[in-house]
């Protein structure tokens, strides 16, 4: 059963989608600051994370960039789930890393879809490579030549 994690600081909206998505049969729970996020992630790797952008402290955003930059969490799936609307909001988050995109407020059925999308489009790829291990396959796979004797970038 795969786990999400909400970061969410309007707790109404956070407990709304935490049911739809546990009715769906997903195990979810939610949090209401990016810091405890943070926390939460490092405790137990969640195999989904759905950050709002607007939070007291950190935003969503900050912590997406530092989840990014981190060798232990640069591969966690991410949905910015958000009240933003605007096509620049959109496409902020996914150029910082984000698998997707849910404004609020939503329609429960377009959450459960989103979210199986993302588990889906994910499915053949391991839970979780270490970042060493991540560079050092990429790597082998740029050295071997092609038919013609040139390297494959």
């Amino acid at each position: 059963m795969p786990r999400i994690m909400i970061a969410d600081d309007d707790e109404l909206v956070a407990e709304l989608a935490s049911e739809v998505l546990i009715d769906a049969g997903f195990a979810c729970g939610w949090v209401t600051t990016a810091e405890a996020a943070w926390i939460c992630v490092q405790r137990k790797r969640p195999d989904l994370l759905m950050l709002d952008q607007s939070m007291p402290g950190e935003s969503g955003m900050t912590l997406l960039r530092r989840l990014r930059q981190s060798a232990d969490f640069y591969d966690l799936p991410v949905m910015m789930f958000t009240a933003m609307r605007g096509e620049q909001d959109h496409l902020q988050a996914i150029y910082a890393g984000a698998q997707d995109f849910l404004s609020k407020p939503f329609h429960p059925a377009s959450l459960v879809a989103r979210v199986r999308r993302i588990f889906r489009l994910r499915a053949d790829r391991p839970r979780h490579v270490d970042l060493k291990s991540a560079v050092l396959h990429e790597t082998r796979c740029a050295m071997v030549p092609d038919a013609g004797n040139r390297r494959v970038i």
